[in-house]
């Protein structure tokens, strides 16, 4: 994922209020989200040029989410593939705070990723310290750290707290807000060591060029009592494709 924006027990009704988008290469393969038949237990969608993903639920209740942290200024330092991340708590039972304590993160690049085991909603990087837990509230994660006030993730998290207080949840209205094309002002944009052109092409919440956008937007939503909706829309470079939805309640593991 590269924006990912979350209320976490902010309402009544609902313990996570989540909607991302995925950006990736047009042609990088990529499965759509879908039960596995490898892991019956796992909802997710997957790279196949890799085999890891970036946002998945298990029908027990697991949650994971990832974003890479964007520094164009150094060269890839890990050996290991950042869509392994989310797959080894999903298919693991450690809680959030072990699957901390004992992650290597040192083997991979520059990630955020959000674990939810039942109990807690937790952040995990190794860019900043780990949040745990994760407070109560409205957030958003793009490629910098922990809710970083870059200006879409800023009206992004705006527009989210304007629907949920509006009683204006539903999928369809999480994968609307994520559909923003809008760019922003050069004095604006973060300086993450990427080109100036590439740097207002990434300031959109939608992206939309030649060979690279937003391939997929997600939107999660789960309530306190374990029913859990997951609708995922999917793009490629002239629109939308596959839409998949899922609902399911929570099994007690």
């Amino acid at each position: 994922m590269c924006l990912i924006l979350f209320a976490y027990n902010y309402h009544p009704d609902y313990r996570l209020i989540l909607t991302a988008n995925r950006d990736e290469f047009y042609q990088r393969p990529t499965r759509p989200m879908q039960f596995w038949t490898e892991q019956p237990q796992l909802l997710a969608g997957q790279d196949l040029e890799q085999g890891g993903t970036w946002l998945g639920l298990t029908r027990t209740g697991r949650f994971s989410a990832l974003t890479n942290h964007r520094n164009g200024l150094k060269q890839p330092q890990g050996v290991s593939s950042r869509g392994r991340l989310p797959l080894q708590f999903l298919l693991g039972e450690m809680s959030c705070q072990t699957f901390i304590r004992e992650t290597d993160v040192g083997q991979f690049d520059g990630f955020n990723q959000l674990i939810d085991d039942g109990g807690q909603l937790s952040y995990l990087s190794n860019r900043s310290p780990a949040l745990q837990p994760v407070p109560h509230g409205i957030y958003g994660i793009s490629n910098a750290v922990f809710d970083s006030p870059w200006p879409k993730l800023v009206a992004a998290k705006a527009a989210l707290k304007e629907c949920i207080d509006g009683d204006q949840i539903s999928a369809d209205a999480l994968i609307t807000l994520m559909q923003d094309p809008t760019t922003y002002h050069d004095d604006q944009l973060p300086q993450t060591g990427v080109s100036l052109e590439l740097e207002r092409l990434l300031s959109a919440r939608f992206i939309r060029s030649e060979r690279y956008g937003t391939r997929a937007t997600t939107a999660v939503l789960i309530r306190h009592s374990g029913e859990i909706r997951v609708v995922e829309q999917n793009f490629d470079a002239q629109g939308k494709t596959q839409r998949n939805e899922f609902s399911f309640i929570t099994e007690i593991s």
